[in-house]
C-alpha cells in the first residue's frame, strides 16, 4: 500500500518537520511505501490526488496534511474514486476534522498515534461519506451564506497574520463583522425532508431578509461554530441554520450557542430555522455576487445549484 502525504507547507502547525521525521522512520520499518507531496499552488492537492487515485486506486492512502483547504482540494479529488483520504489535521481551523474526530480540541499526535503511524501497525476503518456537488464542485464540510463568510474571510486575514492565534483569530473576526447592518438577501428555491413524516418539500422565497444560511455536511466551521451538531456524514441528507436579518443585541445573545451548538429554533425562537436539505438553487436577484463559501473557500458564484451525493468519498476512520 502506497500513503502518500500531501503537505500544506504553509499550514499552521509548527512541529510538522519533528511529525514527519518520526512517520517516515515508521515507513522504513515495514512493507507499506510513504510518498511526500507538497503544494505549493492552488489546486495543487487536488491534482495530486487525482494522479495519484487514476494511477493506484484503491491500493493507496491519500494523506490530508494540512487545514480545511487542502482536505476540500484533495475530496475534490478522490469524489467517485476507491482511493480513500486520512486527515492529518495540520492547518490552524481543523473544522473537518473536529467533526471526524469527536473534539474541538484535537490533538494532532493522538490521532497519528490512533492510526498507528508511530508504530507502523496501522490500524483504520474506510467508511463512505457524503459530499456536497455545487455547480460542479464539491463540498465536504459546509456551505454557508451571508454574515458568517464575512468572518472566514476576516479570520483567515488575522490567522495568516498572527499565526498563534490559531482558530480564536475566527472569534476576533465576529467583532467587525456584527458591527454591521446584518440584513443580507438571498433567494433560494430547495428541496427539504421532513423526517417525521419521511416526504420531501419545498422552501422558497425570493430576496429573503437573513444574516446566515449554513448548509452542512458535517458540524463545524469558522474555527468551531456549530451549525449543526448532530449532522451524519452518510445519511443523505444536509442540516441546515437559517438565521433570519436581525438586530445586534440578538446576534450577540445567539453568538455564545453557535459556538457551543446550541443554537436552534427553540434556543432562537422566531430567528432560528433548522431542518435537513437534499437539494437546491441559491441566487442573487440581481445577478450580483453571492456572499457564500464551501469549506471556508469563498466563491464568486451569482447562481449555486446544489445537492447532496450520498457515500461518494471514502474516509478513513479511527478504529474504535
Amino acid at each position: 500500500m502506497k500513503y502518500v502525504f500531501i503537505v500544506n507547507p504553509i499550514a499552521g502547525n509548527d512541529d510538522k518537520a519533528k511529525i514527519f521525521s518520526r512517520i517516515k522512520s515508521t515507513f522504513r520499518l515495514i512493507d507499506d511505501e510513504m510518498i511526500i507531496e507538497e503544494t505549493h499552488a492552488p489546486g495543487d492537492a487536488k491534482r495530486i490526488s487525482s494522479e495519484y487515485s487514476e494511477k493506484f486506486g484503491s491500493d493507496c492512502v491519500i494523506v490530508s496534511c494540512g487545514g480545511d483547504g487542502t482536505v476540500h482540494e484533495i475530496a475534490n479529488g478522490l469524489a467517485g474514486t476507491n482511493t480513500p483520504l486520512m486527515v492529518i489535521p495540520l492547518g490552524t481551523g481543523n473544522d473537518f476534522a473536529k467533526k471526524i474526530y469527536g473534539t474541538k480540541k484535537i490533538n494532532v499526535e493522538n490521532v497519528i498515534k490512533s492510526f498507528g503511524l508511530y508504530n507502523g501497525k496501522l490500524r483504520y476503518d474506510v467508511k463512505p461519506i457524503d459530499l456536497i456537488d455545487y455547480n460542479g464542485e464539491k463540498c465536504i464540510n459546509v456551505m454557508s451564506f451571508g454574515l458568517d463568510t464575512l468572518v472566514e474571510t476576516i479570520g483567515r486575514k488575522i490567522a495568516a497574520k498572527v499565526p498563534s492565534l490559531g482558530h480564536q483569530a475566527y472569534n476576533l473576526a465576529v467583532v467587525p463583522v456584527i458591527t454591521k447592518p446584518l440584513h443580507y438577501n438571498i433567494s433560494y428555491d430547495i428541496t427539504c425532508f421532513d423526517k417525521a413524516t419521511g416526504t420531501d418539500y419545498q422552501m422558497q422565497e425570493n430576496n429573503k431578509d437573513y444574516a446566515l444560511f449554513a448548509i452542512c455536511n458535517a458540524s463545524y466551521y469558522g474555527g468551531g461554530f456549530c451549525p449543526a451538531p448532530n449532522s451524519l456524514l452518510d445519511d443523505g441528507l444536509l442540516d441546515y441554520a437559517l438565521v433570519d436579518g436581525t438586530r445586534l443585541s440578538k446576534i450577540i445573545s445567539l453568538i455564545p450557542k453557535y459556538a457551543a451548538g446550541t443554537a436552534n429554533e427553540e434556543t432562537g425562537k422566531g430567528i432560528i430555522h433548522n431542518g435537513y436539505i437534499k437539494s437546491g438553487r441559491i441566487w442573487m436577484e440581481d445577478g450580483s455576487p453571492l456572499l457564500g463559501n464551501c469549506d471556508g473557500e469563498n466563491f464568486d458564484y451569482n447562481e449555486v445549484d446544489f445537492k447532496v451525493e450520498p457515500k461518494s468519498l471514502k474516509l478513513c476512520f479511527i478504529k474504535d
